[in-house]
């Protein structure tokens, strides 16, 4: 009999002890939690960051391939260095110098520089996930003989009026279409 009574004095000083451990959690397991809910959470954002990466990764491909494909398709206007065409921060950048466009002082297309438009906009109609931002730049020569108040406003139209071809006569998906103008304040080469 006195083995029973030991081992059922064992068995309830047992189960008190594992009930008095359950109505507080010691600090431990309450840091343990905390930190297990940040480990969680930081998991959740490095899975949003690695999706994140990948769509931009798989953009610069894109825009990768699209510079190639400008490349060969614009080969000889790179050739005669009216035209270039390079990755930077902030995308694909097309450089089409202005002489090849317009005549000076003018915002109208000259009627030579619409076959580079063509193939410029044929590469384009293929990026359907990419804005194209068509940015007009002039010198530094001030304007006095012209209906422009100020090469801002030459620039604009200029930028413009590239947009309107592309979005009117090449079909280009306008919503991917923006138009602004630097006038001589960001020029493209150097304004002595």
């Amino acid at each position: 009999m006195a083995f029973e009574k030991g081992a059922f004095l064992f068995t309830v000083l047992t189960a008190l002890t594992v009930l008095g451990g359950c109505g507080k959690p010691s600090p431990l397991e309450d840091v343990n939690r905390r930190q297990a809910a940040t480990i969680e959470s930081l998991n959740r954002e490095i899975s949003r960051l690695n999706s994140e990466l990948d769509v931009i990764l798989e953009s610069r491909r894109d825009l990768l391939k699209t510079k190639r494909d400008m490349e060969e398709k614009l080969g000889d206007e790179m050739a005669s260095g009216n035209l270039s065409v390079s990755m930077a921060e902030r995308g694909l950048v097309v450089t089409v110098l202005d002489r090849v466009l317009f005549d000076s002082g003018r915002a109208e297309l000259k009627e030579s520089s619409l076959a580079t438009l063509d193939k410029l906009a044929d590469v384009l109609a293929r990026t359907r996930d990419h804005m194209i931002y068509v940015e007009g730049h002039t010198d530094n020569v001030p304007i006095r003989t012209s209906n422009w108040r100020s090469n801002w406003e030459l620039s604009t139209a200029r930028a413009m009026e590239v947009l309107h071809y592309f979005a009117d006569q090449k079909d280009l998906n306008p919503v991917q279409l923006a138009a602004t103008g630097f006038g001589e304040f960001q020029p493209v080469t150097t304004n002595d």
